[in-house]
């Protein structure tokens, strides 16, 4: 469970665990740097973090003074390659013991309470890290005594701890991620996919604006880091010149709870309201607006907008009514269960949105508070 990201094309590779996807440091800072005043004085716990191999360990572990941290926690659901190692780091006799008298292979944990450049070298990395957590015994390793799940006691009780999460756990995952933070009532900062906002749990979160995306990726897909046994077969794989694979995802967001100054800027309408332009549902009183940028100046009534709306969201211009998604989304809004007419000739009846007896994507359902 290292820095893993998916969509419904890589589900298949999780369940045969090649699902070993790490989070370039790129992207970690261009989303970190419009936060940065929150962390001061507080507890991050990245609880999906291989600390061998993580971005956002090293992230945190890099800028922990100068994002005046409290305290950082990071721990892995299961040992790593490259921590099998580099444990003597650290100091072996630490390892678990297994029945047959072997070195038990381990998740991990560290705790970072102070960090400085140990060897003077202007850097900050594992050494240094390594160095610290022999030198301060306010700093600590330890091996997990079980698998490191983010649901396990062990993790749950780190969770307490925390003030601020920040990881990217597993896409199949997500619902119980978010259930669990939301149960515990901590801030965060993760990475999911766009589609997760289709889930009851996660959109009835974003519609009482106890979460929104983030504020750097808007569009677009996203590259990352795979193993390097991992087979690449899809469209825009690549191999850098060290050696390493990278693929790339589409539909990925930063998923928050932490607020941030570009959420509140107003998108700017410039287009006229039309009946021609903007049909009706036949299933549910709202016209439908193809685009973002589409959404009529001056009208009064419900629009239905893509998803992907959410990147512009400003709670303060406009209300989120519902989603107009098939199943029971679309039945909570009330929308009208209609027949649609599919491609192949075939007819279902849907909750989602119709138009002509033709089916479009699912939409979010709003109103502009500004009229």
């Amino acid at each position: 469970m290292k820095d893993k990201v998916s969509n419904a094309s890589l589900h298949g590779a999780k369940k045969a665990k090649k699902d070993e996807f790490y989070t370039q440091l790129v992207d970690i800072e261009k989303e970190l740097k419009h936060y940065k005043d929150q962390f001061r004085g507080k507890v991050v716990y990245c609880n999906c973090d291989d600390p061998f191999e993580s971005n956002f360990f090293k992230y945190f572990a890099a800028n922990f003074n100068a994002l005046g941290l409290k305290k950082l926690i990071a721990t892995s659901y299961k040992p790593s390659p490259i921590a099998n190692t580099q444990l003597g780091l650290f100091g072996v006799d630490k390892v678990l013991a297994s029945p047959k008298g072997r070195p038990k292979v381990t998740a991990n944990k560290f705790i970072i309470n102070e960090v400085s450049d140990i060897d003077g070298d202007g850097a900050f990395d594992l050494r240094d890290v390594a160095e610290q957590l022999k030198a301060n015994k306010n700093n600590e390793w330890a091996p997990l005594e079980d698998e490191g799940d983010f649901r396990s006691k062990e993790s749950i009780e780190l969770l307490k701890q925390a003030d601020i999460v920040v990881t990217n756990p597993p896409f199949s995952l997500f619902r119980e991620y978010i259930a669990q933070i939301v149960e515990y009532d901590k801030k965060f900062l993760i990475i999911g996919n766009i589609n997760a906002v289709t889930y009851q749990e996660c959109f009835r979160l974003v519609q009482n604006d106890r979460m929104w995306l983030g504020a750097s990726i808007h569009s677009g897909d996203r590259e990352f880091r795979v193993p390097n046994d991992y087979p690449l077969e899809a469209a825009g794989c690549r191999v850098d010149e060290s050696g390493n694979k990278y693929i790339r995802v589409k539909g990925v967001r930063w998923f928050t709870n932490l607020d941030y100054k570009e959420r509140h800027e107003d998108l700017v309408l410039y287009k006229k309201y039309t009946p021609e332009e903007y049909p009706l549902y036949d299933n549910y009183s709202a016209i439908n607006v193809d685009k973002t940028a589409d959404i009529p100046m001056s009208y009064v009534g419900e629009m239905g907008v893509p998803i992907t709306f959410l990147d512009k969201y400003n709670p303060d211009q406009f209300k989120i009514v519902g989603a107009l998604i098939s199943g029971p989304l679309g039945h909570e809004l009330g929308a009208t269960k209609t027949q649609q007419i599919r491609p192949n000739g075939k007819t279902t009846l849907e909750y989602g949105p119709i138009i002509n007896k033709k089916g479009y994507y699912g939409r979010i359902v709003i109103k502009n508070k500004k009229i």
